[in-house]
């Protein structure tokens, strides 16, 4: 079972990725699109163009993890990256909403809750 962290940087790749990579193929496109190290702990997703099908890749210090979630009705919903960008950073619950099939984008205004980073950057 994947265990998340409120400090887990979770990254989803919103290209199209092709469902027959593998822990190589995928982490070819960490390095090359996302320039990041796949090796860092932190998640990547991967939809593909039907949406019906994802990816986790994730490195917990001994090795890669490779999740695959196939949905039998109804898709993902599609990610829109800010612009000139391929991927979007989410958090735990996000991922969750992602889903479990509940919209990011209508949900998109959050209730303000304290965060060890936001109050490290008031100081």
């Amino acid at each position: 079972m994947l265990t998340l962290t409120h400090e887990t940087r979770i990254f989803a790749y919103t290209g199209v990725a092709d469902m027959r990579k593998g822990f190589n193929g995928l982490s070819g496109i960490v390095r090359e699109e996302f320039q990041a190290d796949p090796t860092d702990g932190s998640l990547f997703i991967f939809i593909n163009r039907r949406r019906d099908r994802m990816k986790l890749l994730y490195f917990d210090g001994g090795g890669f993890w490779l999740y695959y979630r196939l949905l039998e009705s109804g898709t993902f919903e599609k990610l829109k990256p800010k612009q000139g960008s391929c991927q979007i950073q989410m958090d735990a619950t996000e991922l969750s909403m992602l889903l479990s099939g509940v919209s990011l984008i209508a949900s998109q205004q959050r209730r303000k809750r304290y965060s060890r980073k936001s109050a490290q950057q008031a100081a």
